[in-house]
């Protein structure tokens, strides 16, 4: 059965060229810059994969269960807000094919890369960036090195001394091999939110969660040689913020800026 791609681009910054590569692979694609257009297809759960670039104005109204990038408050100056999106969630399980979904994760992600950003822009805005896939060890690499570049790019960390992409590796791992035991049916969401302030990173997964304060103390020379516990306090060490919901299967890390330190 063909794959159908969803593209809502209110610039065409992407859905051109998107459209033409993914159609010769032999892909059905559907591009809109409609809002309500977005919304009615969206709603409509038949596309395998919906890809948004959008600016502030045009995020959605929180909903249910939506591919769209949403927001559920008026907390800041949308005009100044950037909205990227790659959804998977609906991507159909039943021919799942992990190399297909990551090329295709690759393929956005490398277009989107290309595009050259006004660093006086870059500076004054606010980036939304979102990745909701099924669980997959393999779009690690493409995920990460593209958040890496953005915090870059805003300039948040040094890229020379930071280990912030230790980080980041620990807990898309734990969130795809601890929680959701590599179940391709479960999902995982990776968003981020970018200022020259800070960049903001919360990973999701579906599993049944953890008690954080039940690991072993990792500095306790009792536990030295136990793995159990080593991720996290790799993640306390490099962020700046590390929170967990109480389920466990949540967890928000924020970096803040080393200029503004």
């Amino acid at each position: 059965m063909q794959r159908r791609i969803l593209i809502v681009d209110d610039h065409d910054d992407l859905a051109s060229a998107l459209s033409e590569v993914f159609s010769e692979t032999g892909y059905f694609v559907k591009i809109t810059e409609s809002r309500d257009e977005a919304v009615r297809l969206d709603e409509s759960h038949d596309y395998d994969i919906v890809i948004s670039d959008l600016d502030g104005d045009k995020i959605f109204p929180k909903t249910e269960d939506s591919c769209l990038p949403e927001t559920d408050s008026e907390e800041f100056d949308r005009s100044h807000v950037k909205a990227f999106k790659v959804c998977a969630n609906n991507f159909r399980r039943e021919d799942f094919n992990e190399d297909e979904l990551k090329n295709l994760f690759e393929t956005v992600l490398n277009y989107k890369a290309q595009f050259v950003d006004n660093q006086e822009m870059v500076q004054q805005i606010r980036e939304k960036i979102e990745f909701v896939f099924p669980s997959a060890i393999s779009l690690m690499h493409s995920i990460l090195n593209y958040l890496m570049k953005r915090v870059e790019k805003v300039g948040v960390i040094n890229p020379e001394s930071s280990n912030l992409f230790i980080a980041l590796d620990e807990a898309f791992v734990n969130a795809v091999k601890h929680g959701n035991k590599f179940d391709a049916n479960k999902t995982v969401k990776v968003s981020a939110e970018v200022s020259t302030k800070e960049a903001r990173f919360t990973i999701e997964d579906e599993g049944e969660g953890f008690d954080v304060s039940a690991i072993p103390d990792p500095t306790n020379p009792e536990n030295l040689f136990k793995a159990s516990g080593r991720g996290v306090l790799f993640i306390h060490n490099i962020m700046d913020e590390v929170t967990y919901n109480e389920r466990g299967n949540r967890l928000t890390m924020i970096k803040k800026s080393e200029s503004k330190k």
